[in-house]
């Protein structure tokens, strides 16, 4: 592609992006900066939809870009505008939580609030997690508040139901005991020795805590992905127009186990990763884009983060918030 067409498909990007419009040869010659007449860039426009570049709507005579169009725009000739201080200023700001789980979540809110998509975390892999400290507290006669504290200093609540009421004796001793036998090993390690002391004696201690171990790993086995601002999308005039892929969408973000396989899987690439439309190899993201990068703690990737929103997105601006997103993050995540 020449550079006169480069120039061109740049300016239809751009404009399509800001207004969402179809983009007519008049407006590529007021804003392109090109010399030429009308006639020219109605020929280069011809052999830019030829190439898969473009495409025209059946209600328009304007152009609008395809996925091959943005892809090219992306790749080769996006420029990408360095974050402004104060919103760099308003990242810092929320990300200085000490509790990772807290970091995590407002890194998913922030993504939303900045780029007014949906804004998405994959939470660390329990596997890498060692408990700290745990501690019973009696709110009822069966009901029974857990306090797990792991080994990077995130805090769990769970309310756990148990078949007969404890003293808050017993429960002092079931905590101590915990603390003395399991602290320092990881969930596994922990399921594996309370499996064989239950094998060996089904004391009432052991039932409580294993239906405590229990209800930690389902509740992180739910929150595997955090996801904010869903509802921005139903506000994209290309994606609430469209009730089915709408619908599709949402379910994946209810399910989000599809939703972390892709992003596990862009996870393994450095840096910042764009899939536009069905480029992520997922139905219910072909009328999306989606722009990720992995996250850090102490020099080890733990997760990914990124924003899912319309293929118009402003891709300029996205990008370095997902960017310096994820390195705040990874810097918040290793200072604590």
């Amino acid at each position: 592609m020449d550079k006169r067409a480069q120039i061109l498909l740049k300016t239809l990007v751009e404009h399509y992006i800001s207004d969402g419009q179809p983009i007519g040869s008049r407006t590529l010659l007021q804003h392109s900066g090109l010399d030429v007449s009308a006639a020219t860039i109605r020929n280069v426009m011809s052999d830019l939809e030829q190439l898969g570049f473009i495409t025209s709507p059946h209600t328009s005579a304007g152009r609008i870009p395809t996925q091959k169009g943005y892809r090219l725009f992306v790749d080769s000739l996006l420029t990408v505008q360095p974050l402004e201080n104060n919103t760099v200023q308003q990242l810092k700001r929320g990300l200085t939580s000490p509790n990772p789980t807290e970091l995590i979540a407002n890194a998913a809110d922030m993504l939303s609030q900045l780029s007014h998509f949906a804004g998405l975390v994959v939470t660390p892999k329990r596997k890498r997690v060692a408990f700290k400290h745990l501690e019973f507290l009696a709110l009822s006669e069966k009901r029974i508040l857990v306090i797990i504290v792991t080994s990077d200093n995130n805090v769990q609540n769970r309310i756990i139901l148990s078949e007969k009421p404890f003293t808050a004796s017993e429960l002092t001793q079931a905590g101590n005991y915990f603390n003395a036998h399991y602290s320092g090993y990881t969930f596994e390690e922990v399921q594996q020795k309370l499996h064989i002391e239950l094998k060996q004696m089904q004391t009432d201690m052991n039932k409580l805590m294993s239906a405590a171990l229990e209800a930690s790993n389902q509740t992180d086995a739910d929150d595997g992905v955090v996801i904010a601002g869903e509802r921005n999308l139903l506000h994209v005039d290309e994606l609430s127009t469209n009730v089915a892929s709408l619908r599709k969408l949402f379910d994946i973000f209810e399910r989000r186990t599809s939703l972390m396989q892709l992003l596990d899987n862009s996870q393994r690439a450095e840096g910042v990763q764009i899939f536009i439309g069905g480029e992520s190899g997922y139905l219910p993201l072909d009328e999306c884009s989606m722009v990720t990068a992995p996250y850090e703690a102490d020099g080890q990737i733990v997760g990914t983060l990124g924003v899912i929103g319309p293929t118009r997105m402003a891709y300029e601006r996205v990008i370095p918030i997902v960017d310096v997103t994820a390195k705040l993050l990874s810097n918040a995540l290793s200072t604590n």
